[in-house]
Order: structure tokens, then sequence, then C-alpha cells
């Protein structure tokens, strides 16, 4: 006869297993565990002072959702995306997102909600002006990090105003996805951020005009131009490891590679 699980033993289990899962993937969005690296299920299990079966239950749904992949050899390791793999993400976050913006430009909001969404839009014009008294040709590691988060957020919050929390999940989830690749690209220069703010300036006064068609085709444009610079960054990135594995001698000298 099957034993019965105690619900507190059950529950315990569960919450240990969210907090492996959270805590993976947080190491992955923060580029801790880049992608080809494996895990150690002991490691992490120290690291959170915990069995391993949690930890191997995250991964176990990590793998499921396309976070991370099994090798025969290496076990369990950071997916590493294609090209393909890229331009799909971007088509999936394209539909829902605008689906969703298409949705929320038809309701009617508080303004506080608008004016969250413009103070996460008007990060970015920050950042632009610091970037420029710096001096520098592009935002450095703690400025991206902002820029990420504000940008997140603006989307999130789009995301939200939808009123779908399924949309919400797979959108986020997407994302997370493609900063996998994205932790090896550089920091925006000022004419990005520039592009990026009037893009969001353009799409939240079309949420608040209740136009959903414009909404839409802003934000399908913006996804796209988004897209277009991350297949340059796997370009630039794909060139610049066939330059190494083709000139081993070379491997120890600092890589230039110009780009247009």
């Amino acid at each position: 006869m099957k034993k019965s699980v105690e619900p507190g033993r059950r529950t315990a289990a569960d919450s240990m297993r969210t907090k492996a899962y959270t805590h993976i993937q947080r190491k992955i969005a923060a580029g801790e565990l880049a992608a080809g690296s494996a895990l150690s299920e002991l490691a992490l299990a120290k690291e959170l002072g915990s069995s391993r079966t949690p930890i191997r239950e995250a991964i176990g749904q990590l793998v499921a959702e396309g976070f991370l992949e099994q090798t025969p050899n290496r076990g369990a390791v950071v997916v590493q995306l294609t090209r393909q793999d890229i331009v799909e993400l971007y088509e999936l976050r394209e539909a829902l997102e605008v689906y969703a913006v298409g949705k929320a430009a038809r309701e009617r909001f508080r303004t506080s909600g608008l004016e969250r969404l413009q103070g996460l839009a008007d990060e970015i014009p920050t950042l632009k002006a610091e970037l420029e008294i710096s001096g520098g040709d592009t935002l450095n590691a703690r400025q991206m990090h902002r820029f990420v988060a504000s940008d997140l957020g603006f989307h999130t919050l789009l995301m939200r105003m939808a009123g779908n929390a399924r949309i919400l999940k797979v959108v986020n989830e997407t994302r997370l996805l493609i900063r996998i690749f994205s932790i090896r690209r550089t920091g925006h220069r000022a004419a990005e951020l520039e592009q990026i703010h009037r893009q969001h300036r353009e799409i939240l006064q079309a949420v608040a005009d209740n136009h959903p068609e414009r909404a839409s085709q802003l934000l399908a444009d913006h996804i796209r131009t988004s897209l277009r610079e991350r297949l340059d960054a796997f370009d630039h990135w794909e060139r610049e490891n066939s330059l190494r594995e083709t000139a081993p001698d070379f491997l120890d000298l600092p890589l230039i590679v110009e780009t247009p």
C-alpha cells in the first residue's frame, strides 16, 4: 500500500524545490552561470543548505522550460542559444506582447499606472545623460543593470495592464532566455538609448490615448528593432569565435574586430 505524505512535509519539499528553482534561474539571469556551463548539484545543495533532491527536481523543471539541457557527459548545462533560437524567441515575444499591448490600449487606466510607465521610460534619458557626462562610449555594467531593470519593468507593466497572467509568465521566461545570450553584448550607446526612449514614449502615448492599432504596430517595430540588434550581436560573437578557432597562435593576443 502506498504511503501518504504528510502535508507539512510535502509543503516544505515544494518550498525548497521552488527556492532551488529561483536560485538557479537568478544565477543564469545574472550571468553567474554562463551559456554552456555545467551545473553541480552538490555545489548548489551546499549553497542552499539542502539535499540534492530539490536541486535535481528544480533542474528538471528548468530543462523542461528550455533554460538548461541534459548532456551525456556533463549533466545539465546552461542552454547555448543558436541564431534560429533567438529568431523564434523574438517571434514568440512579438506575437504575445503585441496582442497584450493592443488589449491594454483598449482599457481605461488610472493615472497612477500611466505615471509608473512614464517613470520607467524616463530612466533611459537619465542613463543617457550620465553616459554623456562621463565621456564614455557605452553604458558600464552597473548602468546596463539599471537599463535592463527599467526596460523589463516597462514591458512587464504593459503586460500586467493586459490582465493575462499566463501571457506575462511566458513573455518573462522568453525574455530571460534571450538574456542568456545578451549577457555577452556590450553596453548601449547614446544613440541607442535615445531610440529606445523614443519608442517607449510613443508606445506609452498610444496606450494612454486608447489607440490599440497604433500601440500594437509601435511595439511590433520596437521588438523587431531589438531582434536585429541581437542578431547583429550574435553574428559578431560568432565571427570572434571563428577567428579564435582558426588562429590558435594568436589566442593570447587582444582580438580587435572592426564594427561598421
